[in-house]
């Protein structure tokens, strides 16, 4: 179990295949115990302490899918994140359900992800059925900080992906990536930000940088290389590659030998910035975040969130 003031989640992200035509389409999907960016659990830790508020409290399935037509520069996006309450979990080792959404480990090794929910801030259903099929699985984890507080797991780095969605209608297929982070405390208690970054390049190989500042001392930045096999390897990290601020002034780089070619910034809010990037030496597309929990920890910050993760904690579904 996630103890109180404490989080996990589970990421997915993927990017279709290119068409001819140059449309694409990608998404992401998070899934979290102890929503680390819900205003409601800050709250709830601040009213009673970081043992009074319990993490599965606090849950939530976080969709945002992305697509650009051919012929267009933009992306359309469609966002949703409702939190839901204790009643609305159910988890053991093959399956985790948030309210009417679920990710559930096959006999095949495949991760399906059955989704129903409903976008914000203009209700659209997001209905349908995921499927990842997971590459080789490394089974390694690093630790975000020195005392060991906070881990980060690359789970399936190199995955393929089927996207079957009735609502809206979505089907296509892509690269994928997968991975976990979880933690005994608030990520606001020890970091100050944060930059990630993950690519899939022409020969298979999986790109990873995570880069930290903690609330005290120097910053930590890790480099990894997977194989398709899952061999990894930890290199020195590039040099620092600035990026333009977001709309937000929520500051961002990435980093790599040449500055990458930003291609769109997907979201863009007052403490977080999703971006795609395309790498300059090989390339390959780049899935790229830039966080600011100081900003999140402000107190207007999080006034502005409901409008974008609504909660509704009772559950009268069943399973």
């Amino acid at each position: 179990m996630v103890p109180p003031g404490g989080y996990a989640w589970w990421y997915v992200d993927a990017v279709s295949d290119v068409q001819p035509d140059g449309s694409v389409q990608a998404l992401t999907l998070i899934a979290f115990i102890g929503s680390v960016f819900s205003p409601y659990y800050a709250w709830a830790r601040r009213r009673h302490g970081d043992d009074g508020a319990p993490a599965q409290a606090h849950c939530a399935i976080n969709v945002s899918l992305y697509r650009r037509a051919p012929g267009d520069d933009g992306f359309s996006r469609l966002w949703t994140m409702t939190e839901r309450g204790a009643a609305a979990l159910a988890r053991d080792a093959q399956r985790l359900a948030i309210g009417p959404s679920q990710l559930q480990w096959q006999a095949d090794g495949g991760l399906q992800i059955d989704l129903d929910e409903w976008t914000v801030p203009w209700p659209q259903r997001i209905r349908g059925r995921i499927t990842v099929r997971p590459g080789a699985m490394p089974g390694w984890s690093f630790s975000l900080d020195r005392e060991g507080r906070h881990q980060w797991q690359p789970i399936s780095p190199s995955s393929r992906v089927e996207v079957d969605l009735q609502s809206p209608r979505r089907h296509w297929q892509g690269d994928a990536y997968v991975d976990a982070n979880h933690g005994s405390r608030p990520l606001v208690r020890d970091f100050r930000s944060w930059q990630w970054q993950r690519a899939t390049r022409p020969d298979g190989r999986t790109s990873l940088l995570y880069e930290v500042q903690p609330t005290t001392g120097d910053g930590q930045a890790l480099a990894l290389s997977i194989d398709p096999d899952g061999h990894v390897r930890s290199l020195p990290p590039p040099p620092r590659q600035a990026l333009p601020a977001s709309a937000w002034q929520v500051a961002r780089h990435s980093r790599g030998h040449r500055a990458p070619q930003l291609l769109a910034t997907l979201e863009s809010g007052p403490f977080y910035c999703r971006s795609l990037l395309r790498d300059a030496d090989s390339g390959a597309l780049a899935l790229h975040e830039s966080l600011s929990l100081q900003r999140f920890d402000q107190r207007w910050v999080q006034a502005l969130l409901p409008f974008r993760m609504p909660r509704r904690a009772a559950w009268a579904g069943s399973r």
